[in-house]
């Protein structure tokens, strides 16, 4: 049975329903969808989405000198930028993001999720020097149990991260109510909120395992 679910109800949940996102995020749903498309599109949503996620990032004021004249301008404020996607389709996400950001540092978390538990387990982090004075965003493009991405924004907390952003293409009201009720104060960003999960964690109607749609592993 479908959860009943309200948005509202989570005050740190950010629904990016631009339309550019829900066309190409239909695309990507479909089962006929090729691994290059699939891929594009991906890499197109979160660029957008990462367009949407900093509409709110503070700016300072600066002088500067164009070709014609002095002018009082705005640059960003504030902390620098670094981006651990969630390995492995976490990666599928990161030049979208970097497109648009390309000076922020790279990180990597390697999760992947227990097949009999559902609990995740982690085998792999790298992460930037300084994440203490940066705002992390953190992508990956299925939000179900929040497991996964709950641990993975713990283990950021636990090496020092003070501000953290999540960002997920299609999530399932299990995984974000987890995810919120772990981490109040991190806000989530999702293109998406379907249904619920079946029998076997997956979101439905979801577009099915994002890993194996991005790297052709199906």
């Amino acid at each position: 049975m479908a959860d009943t679910f309200r948005p509202s109800d989570i005050p740190t949940l950010h629904l990016v329903d631009h339309p550019l996102i829900q066309h190409k995020l239909t695309i990507m749903r479909r089962r006929e969808t090729g691994t290059k498309e699939f891929r594009e599109l991906l890499s197109e949503i979160a660029m957008l989405m990462a367009y949407e996620i900093t509409r709110d990032f503070p700016l300072r004021d600066v002088e500067i000198e164009t070709p014609v004249a002095h002018c009082h301008a705005k640059m960003l404020a504030g902390k620098k930028l670094g981006i651990v996607p969630i390995l492995r389709a976490g990666l599928g996400m990161l030049d979208g993001i970097l497109n648009l950001i390309p000076a922020a540092r790279v990180g990597h978390i390697g999760l992947y999720r227990d097949p009999e538990t559902l609990a995740p387990v982690e085998y792999y982090a790298k992460l930037p020097r300084g994440i203490e004075d940066r705002t992390l965003i953190v992508p990956d493009p299925m939000l179900a149990t929040g497991g996964s991405a709950s641990a993975a924004l713990t283990m950021l907390k636990d090496k020092g991260a003070r501000s953290i952003i999540l960002m997920c293409l299609v999530s399932a009201p299990e995984g974000i109510r987890r995810v919120a009720a772990d981490h109040p104060d991190v806000p989530i960003y999702v293109a998406a909120v379907d249904d619920c999960l079946n029998e076997h964690g997956y979101i439905v109607p979801g577009l099915g395992d994002a890993g194996d749609r991005i790297f052709g592993t199906l």
